[in-house]
């Protein structure tokens, strides 16, 4: 079986990492671009090479935009994955370089070079594949598949704003020219990354049964699952997982359903909530393939790979 060919954008961040390893241990990566989200830019990018040197891969690292398209983000999720984003451990600089290349230019180029072949996985804000988009209209027709990480699909969201979840809170204008110009895409939602949550006790039995790869990431998760614990979010989420196990194997899609999505710009309680018409009334185009359940079992088995469990 041919191997995933991805293009992964990313904010890394505690869950994009354990979605990096994943996409490193079942798929080629093709290159990553990077966005700030999570933390500021200095850090995700910082921490894509951290996960570069990890792996042992030449993976060409492309740092992107530094602020959302329009206005400054009223947060960042320092206060889940840490200050510097993977838990304040103190890494040392890493060894893998920076591409002179940005982020969005790179996802340009390298969609022309392989036209029909790459699966884009955006597991950051939106920002970098918005700005692509509008430099060139055309992205899309050239992307195989793109999976988004993003959104709340009942309003169940994770930030400050009632129904927005952080991805695209963080930069609804860069979610809404995505959702606006690709005329289909899969949508992997903050709600169905709760209702895939890993159990606690069996996480920490895969981390103990792990490599060097396992180790790394309890270190860096330490931080974001005491502040779930605390916030009573059940088990191990791993939203960015989630959406790289779709990225992967399609397969492990069980239940799903597409409708036009939509993303709130102007509401003064509402800016950046995912606005589903479920029911058609609108009549806009149904692009986006909204992920419901995926094969929980085989979603394990992804992780546990890319933890480095045997077996």
């Amino acid at each position: 079986m041919t191997r995933p060919q991805l293009l992964i954008d990313t904010d890394p961040g505690v869950d994009d990492a354990l979605a990096i390893l994943m996409a490193h241990a079942h798929a080629d990566i093709v290159g990553l671009s990077v966005a700030a989200g999570n933390v500021g830019l200095h850090h995700t990018v910082r921490n894509a090479r951290t996960l570069v040197d990890l792996l042992g891969a030449g993976i060409a690292v492309f740092a992107g935009c530094t602020t959302p398209l329009v206005r400054a983000a009223d947060e960042d999720a320092a206060f889940v994955h840490g200050r510097d984003g993977f838990g304040d451990i103190g890494f040392p600089e890493p060894k893998a370089g920076v591409a002179d290349e940005s982020a969005a230019l790179a996802l340009l180029r390298l969609t022309r070079e392989r036209p029909g072949e790459l699966t884009l996985v955006a597991l950051a804000p939106l920002t970098n594949l918005a700005l692509a988009l509008r430099l060139d209209p055309g992205l899309p027709a050239r992307v195989a598949r793109l999976v988004v990480m993003g959104g709340a699909v009942t309003g169940h969201g994770n930030t400050g704003k009632v129904p927005a979840e952080f991805n695209v809170g963080f930069d609804p204008e860069a979610a809404h020219v995505v959702f606006e110009s690709f005329p289909q895409f899969e949508l992997v939602d903050w709600e169905a990354s709760l209702r895939h949550a890993f159990d606690e006790t069996q996480f920490d039995e895969w981390l103990r049964a792990g490599d060097q790869r396992a180790d790394f990431y309890g270190r860096i998760a330490s931080t974001a699952r005491s502040y779930n614990l605390q916030h009573a979010r059940r088990g191990v989420i791993a939203a960015d997982a989630l959406a790289m196990a779709v990225a992967i194997d399609p397969s492990i899609v069980t239940h799903s359903q597409t409708c036009a999505v939509m993303i709130e710009l102007d509401g003064r309680l509402t800016r950046g909530a995912t606005v589903v018409d479920w029911t058609g009334r609108l009549r806009r185009p149904a692009q986006a393939k909204i992920v419901l359940e995926v094969d929980q079992a085989r979603f394990n088995v992804m992780v546990q790979r890319a933890l480095g469990m045997s077996g």
